[in-house]
């Protein structure tokens, strides 16, 4: 699986923040279920390792990855774990190396022109544009468009199912992150089916 197949797998990427590792699996399945088979758990919290090794280990139909990397360990940790891909808000040179040296599919964060570029330098053309909305939303996107082509990328950060056709109507936009199908009441009371249709209805959005 490439970097450019991550980005085509839904056209939204729920953005999972788990504070217990046993909500993995049920979640995961609600997910799948709705249609959004790419999930980026994050590494915010201490259940997070757990999360992936479970929804890796027993949702074969989900793909799972790591988001919020942000070091060699991280990456190391988070593919002993079974993450599938990988995602950064930003990037340095070190961790950049890391994470082509794992040999997974991987986004590294950008919110700037410069970034995009030095990106590009380097043979990588699929990035996670973050903050998405605070960085310049899809007006700054679609200015991106015109002078690097090559770039893609997977907006992430305050995108909302309202605005995410927007983004996605992009030709510069392969998939938008966001955790709006991911309602915190839903999740404390475990609410797997409203997840479900909730996930159902962002997996239907097209640009």
């Amino acid at each position: 699986m490439t970097s450019s197949s991550v980005l085509d797998l839904a056209p939204v990427v729920p953005v999972v923040v788990l504070e217990d590792a046993d909500d993995a699996v049920p979640l995961a399945r609600a997910l799948v279920a709705g249609g959004l088979r790419a999930i980026e758990v994050t590494l915010r919290t201490a259940a997070a390792l757990d999360a992936i090794e479970a929804i890796a280990a027993e949702v074969p139909d989900a793909v799972v990855g790591a988001g919020t990397v942000i070091s060699a360990r991280n990456v190391s940790d988070t593919v002993a774990a079974g993450a599938r891909f990988l995602v950064s808000p930003g990037w340095t040179d070190t961790l950049l190396d890391a994470m082509r040296a794992s040999g997974l599919p991987f986004l590294p964060g950008v919110s700037t022109t410069s970034e995009v570029v030095a990106l590009l330098e380097r043979g990588v053309t699929e990035m996670k544009f973050f903050p998405a909305e605070a960085a310049g939303g899809t007006a700054y996107l679609k200015a991106l468009s015109a002078p690097l082509p090559r770039a893609r990328f997977c907006p992430t950060g305050g995108i909302s199912l309202a605005s995410a056709p927007s983004y996605l109507s992009l030709p510069n936009v392969g998939c938008v992150g966001g955790s709006w199908m991911l309602p915190g009441d839903a999740v404390a009371a475990r609410d797997w089916s409203r997840v479900e249709r909730l996930a159902a209805g962002a997996a239907a959005l097209r640009g």
